[in-house]
């Protein structure tokens, strides 16, 4: 049966109807903005000795593929499969049915480039300042938090998982057959959140009051108690001085460095033996609470997108590459939300 370019169309426009969220992003993301940032850097490898060949891909069309893989949660065999057959990929990366399409080893290699050279992070910089120049600047306080990223659980021996505690990875790692070395993810630690033991991760994030915007991130071991990260988050360009967060976050340290810094205590507070919070604690935890949840829809809308984020990757520094790109994936779509419910 014979298809004109009507018959695609109809098609897409279908698709946008029921609803296609690459849409939005495309719409409030200036994406030649992170050509400069791309491109600022050679590849690594050996000289080209030809020009003959095949032309590399462009590295903002491999960027974009990252953020259909963070904002769908696919591995890189996925992704290039699903690229393959869905219109709406096509149309959000700007590909005709004959254009090539990357495949998952070009993927794979593009996102440990941006390992390498520390580029997720300033990507995601540069996205946070285009939205402050936009409008969206942090205000009306700032939240912090940590959730947890889980990844596939190792089975090390007592001794192998009290050589890795002290530090002793590398020793540890000799002692392994090269395909289980290369298999073995030696940075995540165990962790303990209530009653729930976890592997992995934590992403720790500053999230402002007003646009729900995650501000700041960092990525540590799962053992890594959340208030030992709160400096390193807080953000100075927030309008408001209040500071937000759960009952990890009150130290002596780290309450002294808000004073000193001009911050407000906004934090929640928790009984100890002995000495239980007065009425007038709790009916403080409970005011605070009521601002302090906002930064719990951030991290639902994350898992419920990603389907409980589970980073299968090797290494911290694998991991905070995805964890930045699930981050700033999260920032492109709440912003083009922002920006329509605004128009």
């Amino acid at each position: 049966m014979f298809q004109s370019l009507f018959d695609l169309q109809a098609r897409l426009d279908k698709i946008s109807s029921n609803g296609d969220p690459l849409i939005a992003i495309n719409q409030v993301v200036p994406w030649e903005m992170f050509r400069s940032e791309l491109e600022s850097l050679k590849n690594d490898g050996p000289p080209v000795k030809s020009p003959a060949g095949r032309k590399p891909y462009d590295r903002v069309l491999l960027f974009k593929m990252l953020i259909i893989q963070s904002l769908y949660n696919m591995s890189d065999d996925q992704l290039e499969q699903q690229t393959l057959d869905r219109l709406s990929f096509h149309r959000f990366l700007g590909l005709s049915l004959g254009d090539r399409v990357p495949d998952a080893k070009t993927i794979w290699l593009f996102r440990e480039w941006l390992k390498e050279n520390d580029l997720a992070r300033r990507l995601f910089d540069k996205f946070e300042s285009y939205l402050s120049l936009k409008g969206l600047k942090a205000k009306q306080g700032q939240i912090m938090d940590a959730t947890v990223i889980k990844v596939p659980k190792q089975h090390n021996s007592a001794r192998e998982n009290q050589g890795l505690k002290e530090g002793r990875g590398e020793e540890i790692k000799t002692e392994w057959k090269p395909a289980k070395r290369s298999q073995k993810d030696t940075d995540a630690r165990w962790g303990r959140k209530g009653d729930e033991s976890f592997f992995g991760y934590k992403k720790h994030s500053n999230v402002d009051v007003k646009n729900k915007l995650i501000r700041k991130y960092t990525v540590t071991s799962a053992e890594v108690h959340d208030s030992r990260q709160a400096v390193e988050l807080l953000d100075p360009r927030n309008s408001n001085r209040d500071v937000y967060g759960d009952s990890a976050y009150p130290s002596g340290s780290f309450l002294e460095e808000l004073e000193a810094r001009g911050y407000r205590d906004q934090l929640c507070r928790k009984g100890q033996r002995n000495k239980p919070l007065t009425e007038r604690q709790k009916q403080g935890n409970r005011n605070k609470s009521r601002t302090r949840c906002r930064v719990e829809h951030v991290f639902a809308a994350i898992k419920q997108r990603c389907h409980h984020v589970m980073v299968r990757t090797i290494g911290l520094a694998r991991a905070e590459v995805k964890i930045g790109l699930y981050c700033l994936t999260y920032n492109m779509r709440r912003a083009g939300y922002l920006f329509s419910k605004a128009a």
